[in-house]
């Protein structure tokens, strides 16, 4: 006799597959160390957040922007482990994977709360745990703020569930409580109060609908009646103060953005060529979601912008809404979740070099994994197929998915791992080539690491910081003529860059080291009057002044 459970059983034993499964894909970042991207400024060499909690540490978080942007409370997260972990990878590794596993639990619970579909709410949750596109925001300690904040978007949905039951003032408090903790974690948290509008519509369907019912879990709700004059500007005006913290939150973010330098002006990128990047990149993304092929840490902008992907984009969104769109909420509802979410990190503000980001993914793709879950259904519905076929083709999936992640994840074991999967992955990746280069002076292998540097100028030779760390590798290896040549012609070749003081203060150690003194008290001099505040210029020049008063005049 075949043993049959409750609902609350099978909930159980789904969520509870759900953990094993996660675990088991990213179980290789338990033997993961940090990188030396991002991971030193965020978190290994942070002197704000390596000392742990205290009391100036926590008033850093809140009072500065640093690495271009504001996200105190992930700044905590990592002081946090580092109070408990030190500087051990391991717990820094399992604070995010156990974040991740979290977040998936409860976007199982919600959708299936919200939907009643326990299945397809499964496969959405399963698909999200387990996708390689995932791996980036969590095998990388620096994407802290990606799963901490999906933590808070979970949470501000969950109680945004509860206000709808029985809305009053008490209930929309906790609502925004929980999206402000999303936002200062991570910024790109703006667009919630959007998916919450459309959340209104599909499946919550508290937007005034004759075919639809005021559900929430297959059951009317015995707090609050259908209102059949909740309109789609009523769930606009409903949410007026969290449009208004996202506008609050976005203006803080571009001021961070743009104190560091990081926001590429129109006169690089022009607008109508960032309009074709984005539309590129929604279909780029949908790509990376069907086939996750040469997933990488990093994608730089191409070389020649091309509409093709761009004008197929289109072309795909206009023909889905109009062949299929009427009669099945979930497609609008999540194409435009994919859609609206993308925006902030979509490139029509460029920051950065990246021409599109794995982790930008982490929330946008619930988006496609609604329409792959309530569309296959369709499909296998209307073929008449048995239970066993999409059960079967779910099951493929799922564990497609997690030896793709297992063997992702395998990527960020180490730095070198990382940056030479990034190069095999990708084509003319500059951004890389500097770092391995950067990695493997670092361990003493300034010879190889020159031939990346070099390949780093030869394929962008307006690249500062490859111009740099070639120059401090000549250095490093007492190639001091060499260092010369290359400080002199960086200088040359980087006028508009914002630390070329540094290029000046290497050109006057060159010259210290030898023995040319006065060349040496010229460029520190030169590297001060770019930034006066330069302190180990400043002890140079006085350290050269000095020798130049002892050594005896002829």
């Amino acid at each position: 006799m075949a043993m049959r459970f409750n609902e609350r059983q099978v909930l159980f034993l789904i969520s509870a597959g759900l953990v094993l499964v996660t675990f088991i894909a990213y179980e290789p970042i338990l033997h993961s160390s940090f990188v030396l991207f991002d991971d030193p400024t965020y978190v290994t060499e942070n002197p704000n957040v390596t000392g742990g909690i205290t009391q100036q540490s926590v008033i850093w978080a809140f009072t500065k922007s640093y690495a271009s942007n504001w996200h105190p409370l992930t700044w905590l997260s990592h002081m946090l482990d580092c109070e408990i972990y030190g500087l051990k990878p391991l717990g820094h590794h399992v604070t995010n994977l156990l974040l991740h596993i979290v977040n998936s639990l409860l976007l199982f619970w919600l959708f299936q709360k919200m939907t009643g579909a326990i299945w397809k709410s499964a496969f959405v949750a399963a698909a999200f745990a387990l996708h390689p596109i995932h791996v980036e925001s969590v095998a990388w300690i620096s994407e802290r703020k990606d799963v901490l904040s999906a933590l808070f978007w979970m949470l501000t949905i969950l109680a945004y569930i509860y206000y709808v039951r029985k809305p009053n003032f008490g209930r929309y408090i906790l609502v925004l409580a929980a999206f402000v903790m999303g936002l200062m974690s991570k910024p790109m948290v703006v667009t919630l109060p959007f998916v919450l509008v459309l959340l209104d519509f599909w499946p919550l369907n508290r937007i005034h609908n004759k075919n639809t019912e005021f559900r929430i879990n297959n059951e009317e709700s015995k707090e609050s009646p259908p209102n059949s004059q909740f309109s789609i500007l009523n769930s606009f005006y409903e949410k007026i103060p969290m449009f208004a913290l996202s506008v609050v939150s976005s203006v803080i973010t571009f001021v961070a953005q743009q104190r560091e330098k990081s926001v590429i002006s129109l006169m690089v990128w022009p607008l109508y060529l960032r309009i074709i990047n984005a539309i590129g990149c929604y279909f780029n993304y949908v790509v990376n979601i069907i086939y996750p092929k040469n997933l990488s840490n990093l994608y730089l902008f191409p070389g020649k912008m091309s509409i093709d992907s761009a004008t197929l984009a289109i072309m795909g969104v206009v023909l889905l809404l109009y062949l299929y769109g009427r009669g099945r909420p979930w497609l609008i509802v999540g194409l435009l979740w994919y859609l609206g979410t993308l925006i902030p990190v979509i490139g029509l503000i460029q920051v950065g070099n990246q021409l599109m980001a794995d982790r930008y993914m982490y929330l946008p793709s619930i988006g496609l994994f609604i329409i792959i879950a309530w569309g296959a259904e369709e499909i296998f519905t209307k073929k008449h197929l048995p239970k066993t076929v999409p059960a079967a083709c779910a099951t493929a999936a799922i564990i497609a998915m997690t030896l793709l992640t297992r063997i992702q994840t395998g990527y960020w074991q180490d730095s070198e791992k990382l940056f030479t999967h990034a190069l095999s992955a990708t084509k003319n990746n500059y951004i890389m080539h500097d770092a391995y280069g950067l990695y493997l002076c670092k361990q003493g292998r300034c010879d190889e690491g020159i031939q990346h540097f070099q390949d780093a100028i030869r394929i962008n030779p307006n690249y500062a910081p490859a111009r740099m760390n070639l120059c401090q590798a000549f250095m490093l290896l007492n190639r001091i003529d060499e260092a010369i040549n290359c400080y002199i012609k960086s200088i040359e070749a980087t006028t508009g860059w914002s630390e070329r003081y540094k290029l000046y203060a290497g050109l006057g150690l060159a010259y210290e080291q030898k023995g040319d003194f006065s060349l040496a008290e010229t460029n520190y001099r030169k590297a001060l009057s770019l930034n006066p505040d330069f302190v180990i210029a400043q002890k140079r020049l006085n350290s050269v002044l000095h020798k130049q008063d002892t050594i005896p005049k002829q």
